[in-house]
């Protein structure tokens, strides 16, 4: 019994040695992506991204892709402006997550459910870098560390430059230039105050909104964010400073 035992010992270890390596190369594996991922954001604070996870899905599947990069500059004040109106109030607030916003989606989601909802710039930045569309915790909770850091690494108005540039606002139709050029045809930095709005009412659902024949839903969005401007205004100089 005893030397039974003994073997069995051995076995076990000899067993546990030959699961080790995969294991090992696991780790490597993660660590790898993450640091992959870290010299990525160091990158793109002065590097406009190549391309994008949600871009290069979009491509695997056969669709054909709009987007024309732009610096902040050449984007109309009312873009900023109304995106974080309508996305984001506290932008220049905090520091990648906010989390009075996530208590206030929990308890009006009526749980976690609600945490799903209260995505901050930063976050969609780093879900249209890194990740993909369709929601899920796994996507929120990757969000959140990933958006800490871009907020850390980037200043405020090159998270809004590289977001405004990335984000997608119809079926293909990514970067806010490109959307302005098929929705208005005009540049982005000609965008109106309710064009800037409509757009920004856009975001949450780009393939079934369209701004340029905006359905009553989408109409009494852009008139509740467009109401709130005056007061953005006010809190979003870090990207927007106050116009004299």
């Amino acid at each position: 019994m005893a030397n039974q035992a003994v073997f069995s010992m051995r076995r076990g270890v000899k067993g546990s040695r030959k699961r080790t390596p995969w294991l090992r190369w696991l780790v490597f594996i993660v660590l790898i992506a993450a640091a992959s991922v870290l010299l990525s954001i160091v990158v793109f604070r002065y590097v406009n991204p190549p391309i994008t996870s949600v871009i290069a899905i979009n491509k695997l599947r056969g669709a054909s892709v709009q987007q024309q990069w732009v610096p902040l500059q050449d984007i109309s004040r009312n873009l900023p402006l109304a995106v974080i109106a309508a996305e984001d109030g506290r932008f220049c607030l905090h520091w990648g997550v906010d989390w009075s916003a996530v208590k206030e989606a929990i308890d009006e989601g009526g749980g976690l459910a609600g945490f799903r909802g209260a995505s901050t710039i930063p976050m969609q930045t780093a879900k249209n870098l890194y990740m993909w569309n369709r929601r899920s915790y796994v996507r929120k909770v990757i969000e959140a560390p990933l958006a800490y850091l871009l907020t850390i690494v980037w200043p405020k108005e090159r998270v809004m430059e590289v977001y405004l540039n990335i984000a997608q606002f119809g079926p293909g139709i990514f970067g806010a230039e490109a959307a302005s050029r098929h929705y208005f045809k005009k540049s982005a930095s000609k965008l109106t105050r309710r064009e800037a709005v409509l757009l920004a009412v856009t975001l949450p659902s780009p393939r079934t909104r369209n701004p340029a024949k905006p359905n009553a839903r989408m109409l009494r969005l852009a008139n509740a964010v467009e109401r709130r401007l005056p007061y953005i205004a006010t809190r979003a100089d870090c990207v927007a400073p106050p116009q004299r």
